[in-house]
C-alpha cells in the first residue's frame, strides 16, 4: 500500500471519529432539550444533509473538469476550487458520501431512537412498534431521497459542484 494511501486512510479514520463525536455530542444535546416535534425537525434535517452531501459527492465524479477550466481563465469565483474538487473526486466523494453521509445515518438513528423512546413513554405507545416505524421512516427517507437525487446530481454536475466549490472557497479561500 502506497504512503499516499496510507494517509488518507488515517486521515478518514481521524476525521470521521471526531465529526462523528461533533455530531453526535451536538445531536443529544440538542436532542435532550426539546419536544417531539423540534426532534423530528432535527432528524429530517439531518437526513437532508446527509442526501444533500451524497449530492455533492456524486456531482464530483459526475462533473466535467474541462468546464471548469474554461470558468477559471474567466476567474468565476469557485472555478479553480472546483477543479482542485474534480481532480481529487475520490476524495472530496469519500468525504461526502462515505464520511458524512453515515455519520448523518448514525446520528439519525440515534436521534430516532430518542424520539422512539420520548413517544412511547408520552403517549403510552408499545416502543417496539414505534422504534420499528421510525427506523422505517428514516430508512425510507434517506435511501429514496439519494435514489431520486442520484439521477438529479449526475445531470446537473457542473452546476452543483460549482456552488460547492463557492461554498468551500468561501470558507476555505480559493484553491
Amino acid at each position: 500500500m502506497k504512503n499516499e494511501n496510507k494517509k488518507w486512510i488515517i486521515t478518514v479514520f481521524i476525521l470521521t471519529f471526531i465529526l462523528s463525536v461533533l455530531f453526535s455530542a451536538t445531536s443529544n444535546l440538542i436532542a435532550e432539550s426539546f419536544n417531539n416535534v423540534v426532534l423530528l425537525i432535527i432528524l429530517l434535517i439531518t437526513i437532508g444533509i446527509g442526501i444533500l452531501l451524497d449530492v455533492v459527492g456524486t456531482g464530483t465524479i459526475s462533473a466535467r473538469e474541462a468546464t471548469f477550466h474554461s470558468l477559471s481563465s474567466k476567474r468565476v469565483h469557485g472555478a479553480r476550487t472546483a477543479v482542485f474538487m474534480i481532480k481529487n473526486s475520490s476524495k472530496v466523494s469519500s468525504i461526502c458520501n462515505d464520511i458524512v453521509g453515515d455519520i448523518c445515518g448514525i446520528i439519525s438513528g440515534s436521534i430516532g431512537t430518542m424520539l422512539a423512546i420520548s413517544i412511547s413513554t408520552t403517549y403510552g405507545f408499545s416502543n417496539t412498534i414505534v422504534s420499528i416505524i421510525l427506523a422505517a421512516f428514516i430508512s425510507s427517507m434517506t435511501v429514496g431521497g439519494k435514489a431520486i437525487f442520484k439521477q438529479v446530481a449526475i445531470k446537473n454536475a457542473n452546476k452543483i459542484v460549482l456552488r460547492a466549490a463557492k461554498i468551500v472557497s468561501f470558507f476555505g479561500g480559493e484553491k
